[in-house]
């Protein structure tokens, strides 16, 4: 028990530190975007003026209200004693609305389309790559070479390709939005069926881009295993086939836990391009129309939370690997 103590505690403390340079920098880099983005609020909010002493007067209010008058470093201790109670600030786009509000909403759309949809095209992936070691055949020579071409299309290209073809062509699916856009959200049936059927296009964008990858990765531990020492001595043994191959499999699908945490990152960067693709309400879509807006507080917030997403999700990854590999504990008390 040792051993996976120290483990843990180094991956605990390497990912608090990790947290700590995100908060940092979920904070420095949207300011260095060029542009004031008050004064687009102000221009809005003094629509109809002509006194530019109250214009300007305006414009000073907002700039006061959201603290950028301040120096960097004061609005830094500001935004970090402010995370500690919870409060992200106040959205400049959809002012007076606050960040936590808006991304409440958008946060369950994004894990609720994405975390199902990488789960399953890994799921898938290594289904796909332990049939075409063992069995081969068309599977190795046919299918898993469809499935790699179509994993390293770029997520944005997939999304459109789907678009095209199955909304627009085919007309099976809707080509934007998360629901009906007569709908109000609701626990109804046929709001429900409404979240459904627009969340086919996003979701097989996703698996479609996973499968490939993780496919690869299977075949090739799938295919070192099988010829491994051990597998050939227990063949010469005459052990049924069947039970080899299930130590095979075992012990090829260690490497593909770290495969997933992977492709949880991609949260980050392309999966979230199909949701700016399919106008999805989720994190992609409220973060581009943050950076359109040139929304700090709001930019902050969207990165911040997909960071915590992913290290989170990559340190569940990084626990579970502990008790399924034993050389991890072996390796920690030597």
């Amino acid at each position: 028990m040792k051993g996976y103590k120290k483990y843990y505690f180094n991956k605990v403390i390497w990912y608090v530190l990790t947290l700590i340079v995100a908060v940092g920098l979920n904070f420095l880099l949207p300011r260095l975007m060029p542009g004031n983005p008050v004064s687009a609020i102000a221009v809005r909010a003094s629509n109809g003026m002509t006194d530019q002493t109250a214009i300007q007067k305006v414009y000073e209010e907002y700039v006061k209200t959201f603290g950028i008058n301040k120096p960097l470093y004061v609005q830094f201790l500001q935004f970090v004693k402010n995370l500690f109670r919870g409060d992200l600030g106040v959205s400049f786009t959809y002012y007076p609305r606050t960040v936590s509000d808006i991304l409440a909403k958008s946060v369950w759309w994004t894990v609720c389309l994405q975390l199902p949809a990488i789960l399953v095209g890994w799921f898938l992936g290594n289904i796909l790559g332990a049939v075409a070691a063992y069995i081969k055949g068309v599977w190795d020579k046919a299918i898993l070479p469809t499935f790699l071409f179509l994993s390293n299309m770029p997520a944005f290209g997939m999304a459109i390709l789907l678009l095209f073809f199955f909304g627009v062509y085919l007309k099976w699916f809707p080509t934007s939005l998360g629901y009906g856009y007569d709908l109000n959200p609701n626990v109804s049936l046929q709001f429900i069926g409404s979240v459904i059927y627009h969340y086919q296009l996003p979701f097989w964008s996703i698996v479609l881009i996973t499968i490939g990858g993780q496919a690869i990765g299977m075949r090739s531990m799938s295919i070192y295993e099988l010829n491994a020492d051990y597998v050939k001595y227990s063949r010469f043994l005459g052990i049924k086939d069947r039970k080899v191959v299930k130590y095979v499999f075992r012990n090829a699908m260690l490497p593909q836990i770290t495969g997933l945490a992977l492709s949880l990152g991609t949260m980050v960067g392309g999966a979230l391009v199909a949701e700016i693709i399919f106008s999805y309400p989720g994190l992609g879509t409220t973060l581009l129309a943050a950076i359109t807006g040139r929304d700090y507080p709001l930019i902050s917030g969207c990165t911040l939370i997909i960071t915590i997403m992913v290290l989170i999700a990559n340190l569940a990854v990084e626990i579970l690997y502990g008790f399924i590999d034993p050389r991890v504990k072996a390796a920690q008390e030597e």
